[in-house]
């Protein structure tokens, strides 16, 4: 800048030019002896006129004598500003000689003194300091300018440039100051002018009075305006970038006022309502002093962020998702064993083994309220209840319910959620349906955990080992919320077709309860208890209107549908109460009694007919009892011989166990000729075919071996087989029966077929016990270890 700004010795005036003529006058009457004026925080040029501020009381004694007697003194800056009482060594060695031109009385009780410099000089020595300082002094001539000197031409209007510059990028200094510099000559006085306004510390001023080549001098004053340039420039781009951004600022803070202004006039800021409305709910949630932690540093980032930035949006529903969870809530269950079993019982007829793990369940969370619930998984055939038993226990404890179908499910966030920062991320199922149930401890069913996918696109397997560990579900990491939620208090139960697709370590971490099919009395007191009385309301249909005696019903479940569950049978009730609904809008005073007329006029001609026992008018025919996905069937196992090599031949669609079954009795038989009363020289003339019937079914298992046994050694020997009889087991080469699956659909099957006697494995009489003795009636049970003892049983 023009002026200095000190803190003593010095003003804000404008610079006065001075007589630059005078600084090459040698004709000055300079004594060796003068008053020494030290100053703080500038320098003196020749030539230049400044104003000081004068405030210690020796200066301002040297001031009012020297400015009365019209004398000259001697400037010169101090080293060290802070020094009230300089000496010798705490000044310059180089000042300059100074005339006082006038002194001012300031309004604020200061003075001021308006000196011009003269010369340059050498201080040699301070005589002595009172009243004021006064020294011996040495005059430095100054080096004369050659004339029309090119190079001292350029620096001269290099010089005139940098200070230019200066001048246009330096808001404070005045413009007149421009004009002053074209009108100076002097490359002495050029020099000097520049180099006492220009905007430096008070040391670089003094190096350059101290400098005693001119030229020298002026090119150290390049070097220093070149720099002030630079910084001037940049600060002048930098300026003018913030005062662009600045007035975008400015002017998005209008628009926004003007806007919120009017919002508020139709009824608030969406925005604030919509912050002020998340800090609302935040208060209410029942959550940990970490979950808050995050709501409250993740709210403060909301309102950072500008309402149209992409961020917000995502922000926003992070925020509500956080909200939205029942952190920390949960309903009270209701823990009456007896209201439990009412209800189950109501609900569901049969399944007792799964009804009373519950129960059991129910009894130790009664006993210790922080237990763990164990994940259940219920699995059997399609259409027994399994899913709508999850409806049961929630209704029973008094909890929320919610299904999720993982079927075709591929893909793993899915289960865990996608990062917050994708596009159109939101969490995972499973916390979706927690916010869906409002609670954090519902009855959580995961339907068709078997049919779960597993490609290249993830393992949702893998994904819910996390969630089915009572042991790591208490901190479930979800990828959109990223913070651990506590599953550890719902109850998670599954539900499966066929446990064998489910990962092991999946299945590892569930209790397996097996669902099996109902059997014919079962299903009719289902019917009479929940599908037609739900059918008749669904239909607007009352129970006056029509009757399901007992008979027709079962007409229903045996000739028109064949399944382990009542899927199918629903569907049929409700196919003949809506061509009776049809009837009952016609005429209102309607009523039916069905019968299997109305009943093959409503579902057509039956589609099953029902495998009849057969008799044993020849020997080689048997029946077994076989097991399907959809109930009990009995199948007839035939043999003949005839002439031949000793082959076997086995016909009906038959699977490689149950060929082997065929085999191996074969063998045994083939072993024991004595024993059974077989000539052994038989099998070199004959051969040996066995025929099952219904060659489109395809039949597989080991069930049918002492059926097989029983039937190539009736065969053999002529002898018929019992009446009525039926029987399943597997055999061994040494002619032991193992036991088998399924014995409550096959004792089902073989009850409709009119069998009255079953030979069955030993080892599976506990499963005969497990079946209510209702369902016994009637039928006759032999248990046998050995196949010796199948035969004596079986023929006659």
């Amino acid at each position: 800048m023009l002026l200095d700004e000190i803190t003593e010795e010095s003003s804000e005036f404008l610079p006065i030019l001075g007589d630059e003529k005078e600084l090459l006058n040698d004709n000055l009457n300079i004594p060796d002896t003068l008053p020494i004026l030290p100053l703080r925080n500038t320098v003196l040029f020749p030539g230049v006129v400044i104003p000081i501020n004068i405030g210690r009381d020796k200066s301002l004694k040297l001031i009012r004598y020297a400015y009365k007697q019209s004398a000259l003194i001697g400037v010169i800056a101090q080293k060290d500003t802070n020094t009230e009482n300089p000496t010798m060594d705490d000044l310059f060695k180089i000042g300059t000689i100074a005339s006082i031109l006038k002194i001012l009385e300031m309004p604020d009780g200061t003075t001021t003194a308006i000196i011009q410099g003269k010369k340059r000089f050498l201080l040699e020595d301070i005589l002595y300091d009172d009243p004021y300082h006064v020294g011996k002094i040495i005059l430095k001539q100054e080096e004369r300018m050659p004339e029309n000197d090119p190079e001292y031409n350029a620096i001269a209007e290099s010089l005139k440039e940098m200070a230019t510059k200066i001048v246009k990028y330096s808001s404070h200094i005045p413009n007149e100051a421009g004009f002053a510099l074209k009108n100076i000559e002097s490359m002495l006085f050029l020099i000097n002018f520049i180099s006492s306004n220009t905007d430096v510390e008070y040391r670089s001023k003094q190096e350059l009075l101290e400098i005693d080549s001119l030229k020298q001098r002026a090119i150290k004053l390049l070097e220093i305006l070149s720099k002030q340039v630079s910084l001037l420039e940049l600060k002048n781009d930098i300026q003018k970038k913030v005062k662009i951004d600045i007035d975008k600022q400015q002017r998005e803070y209008f628009l926004h006022q003007q806007m919120k202004t009017i919002q508020d006039e139709l009824g608030g800021n969406p925005v604030d309502e919509e912050i002020k409305e998340l800090e609302e709910k935040g208060k209410q949630k029942e959550w940990s002093d970490s979950v808050k932690e995050i709501f409250e540093k993740e709210l403060n980032k909301l309102k950072r962020l500008n309402p149209a930035s992409p961020d917000y949006s995502v922000q926003s529903n992070y925020l509500r998702e956080l909200i939205d969870l029942p952190w920390n809530h949960y309903s009270k269950d209701n823990l009456d064993l007896d209201h439990a079993k009412e209800i189950l019982d109501a609900d569901h007829y049969g399944l007792e083994k799964v009804k009373d793990r519950i129960l059991e369940y129910l009894a130790v969370l009664k006993l210790k309220a922080d237990m763990k619930s164990p994940i259940l998984c219920l699995y059997g055939p399609p259409g027994v209840g399994k899913t709508s038993l999850g409806k049961s226990v929630a209704k029973a404890i008094g909890r929320e319910f919610v299904r999720m179908s993982l079927g075709g499910l591929h893909d793993e966030s899915e289960i865990r959620g996608h990062r917050k920062t994708y596009i159109g991320a939101m969490p995972g199922r499973i916390i979706q349906s927690i916010k869906k149930a409002g609670t954090s401890n519902p009855v959580f069913i995961l339907d068709e955990i078997d049919k779960v996918g597993n490609d290249f696109r993830g393992d949702p397997q893998s994904a819910l080992l996390e969630v089915l560990d009572p042991e790591q579900n208490t901190n479930f990491h979800d990828n959109f919320l990223d913070i651990d939620y506590d599953l550890s208090k719902v109850m998670f139960i599954a539900t499966a077709n066929d446990i064998s697709t489910i990962a092991p370590p999946l299945r590892d971490r569930m209790e397996i309860i097996e669902v099996s099919g109902y059997l014919l009395e079962e299903k009719r007191e289902i019917a009479k208890r929940h599908l037609i009385p739900k059918q008749l309301e669904n239909h607007g249909v009352s129970k006056d209107h029509v009757e399901f005696p007992d008979e027709i019903i079962d007409v229903i479940i045996e000739k028109y549908t064949r399944e382990s569950g009542v899927r199918s049978l629903d569907k049929l009730i409700a196919k003949i109460i809506r061509q009776i609904a049809r009837k009952v809008a016609m005429n209102k005073k309607f009523h039916l009694t069905l019968d299997t007329n109305k009943i093959k006029e409503y579902l057509g001609s039956p589609i099953f007919s029902r495998e009849e026992y057969q008799g044993n008018d020849l020997p080689g025919v048997v029946t077994g009892l076989a097991w399907t996905a959809v109930g009990g069937e009995i199948l007839f196992i035939e043999s003949s011989y005839s002439k031949g090599k000793g082959q076997l031949s086995l016909t009906g669609n038959l699977g490689d166990v149950m060929k082997e079954s065929a085999t191996l009795a074969l063998e045994y038989i083939k072993s024991h000729t004595k024993e059974i009363g077989i000539d052994e020289n038989i099998f070199d003339n004959k051969d040996i075919h066995v025929h099952v019937p219904a060659g489109a079914v395809p039949k597989d298992g080991p069930s049918a071996g002492i059926t097989m046994v029983t039937s190539l050694v009736s065969s053999l020997t002529g002898r018929k087989v019992k009446k009525a009889i039926a029987m399943t087991g597997e055999i061994t080469l040494r002619g032991k029966v193992l036991p088998v699956g399924g014995i409550r659909e096959k004792i089902l099957a073989a009850k409709r077929a009119g069998i009255k006697e079953i030979i069955l494995c030993s080892e599976n009489q506990k499963d005969i016990e497990d079946i209510k003795k209702e369902y016994l009636k009637g039928l006759k049970f032999h248990y046998v270890d050995t196949i010796e003892e199948v035969l004596k049983i079986a023929l006659i």
